[in-house]
């Protein structure tokens, strides 16, 4: 059993998460800020379907750095999964400084905090975002990632850069997992897989960005789920053996960055096609350009994520879809 501090919690990966480790019998520690950048019932509701006596949750904001050190000092946890963070690319043209505030700041202050209290496994929610337009695919974790076309993946790049000189500078092993469009039961409403359905079972229009044909590695909840829960198995084994001089190292040994995603991209006007089918109900749809910050293609290569973990996420979008328009309509109360 480990005791496991989990930012983000209440928020769709770390809540699936939280329930995941619970069952296999860790303690958890789950902090949110609970913000409005979607619906704070649909955190509350995810809040209690994790109530038990393994699992203590706090509303804290990552910039209160005092409130930080305290949760430390009480809890002392063994490994810190920081997946809180201001999401989605297009809210990044509208509200900027939120991404710097709770992306940058919030950031450092968890990562400095761990640092404080010795924590030696740092495991952090990086994005597929940070590849940009790179033509080459599908996306290796050794692509150049320097020309991001977002804050939000610029944000992100950033966090990578600052775990590697932490990695470089205190020997703490830094585990960035670099998602790929993840989706499932109780996800994100900003996301397009959850906004399509509400709008498709109201009949309402759909807007499809460069007229449906962006390509999109998509990944279900619980292949990141099992992915990180694998990774938590075999987190030990990242720190290297023996003494090693890492200063004259380009790249520090404690430092690893993984692709999480399902390495099958589909056009978006194929991916709403098998979501009709899964709601029976067609969508009116909308054909428009190129959205501001969005890539044309996603594409993960998992091959350094299999070769540690022996895995690599397998669920059909059919399956995956399937399963959050049953829970969509069950929390919902729709048909």
């Amino acid at each position: 059993m480990k005791k496991i501090l989990i930012t983000g919690a209440a928020g769709f990966i770390g809540y699936h998460l939280s329930q995941r480790l619970l069952k296999e019998g860790h303690e958890i520690y789950g902090i949110d800020n609970l913000n409005d950048y979607y619906d704070p019932a649909l955190k509350q509701a995810r809040l209690v379907q994790l109530q038990g006596s393994n699992f203590k949750f706090q509303q804290l904001d990552l910039q209160n750095y005092e409130g930080l050190i305290r949760v430390f000092t009480e809890f002392q946890p063994d490994i810190v999964i920081n997946l809180a963070a201001q999401a989605g690319v297009r809210y990044s043209l509208e509200n900027p400084r939120s991404y710097i505030e709770s992306n940058l700041d919030g950031f450092f202050n968890i990562l400095e905090a761990s640092r404080q209290h010795g924590v030696q496994n740092f495991i952090y929610a990086s994005s597929s975002s940070v590849y940009g337009n790179n033509e080459k695919t599908p996306f290796a974790e050794t692509d150049n990632v320097d020309h991001p076309v977002s804050l939000y993946a610029a944000t992100k790049k950033s966090n990578e850069l600052i775990a590697h000189t932490y990695s470089h500078l205190y020997k703490m092993t830094t585990v960035g997992l670099r998602f790929f469009t993840v989706y499932g039961p109780w996800g994100r409403p900003d996301m397009a897989y959850y906004f399509f359905t509400k709008a498709i079972l109201e009949g309402q229009k759909i807007q499809l960005y460069n007229d449906g044909l962006n390509l999109r590695d998509y990944t279900f909840i619980d292949d990141i789920v099992e992915s990180i829960n694998r990774m938590l198995d075999g987190i030990d084994s990242l720190q290297p053996a023996g003494e090693i001089d890492q200063y004259t190292a380009k790249q520090s040994p404690y430092y690893h960055l993984f692709n999480i995603g399902g390495s099958n991209p589909v056009p978006v006007l194929e991916f709403v096609e098998i979501l009709e089918d899964a709601l029976g109900k067609k969508a009116t749809k909308e054909l428009v350009g190129f959205q501001a910050g969005d890539v044309f293609s996603t594409e993960a290569d998992t091959t350094t994520l299999e070769s540690f973990i022996n895995f690599k996420p397998t669920i059909s979008l059919k399956e995956g879809l399937g399963e959050f328009v049953k829970w969509y309509q069950t929390y919902y109360g729709v048909t």
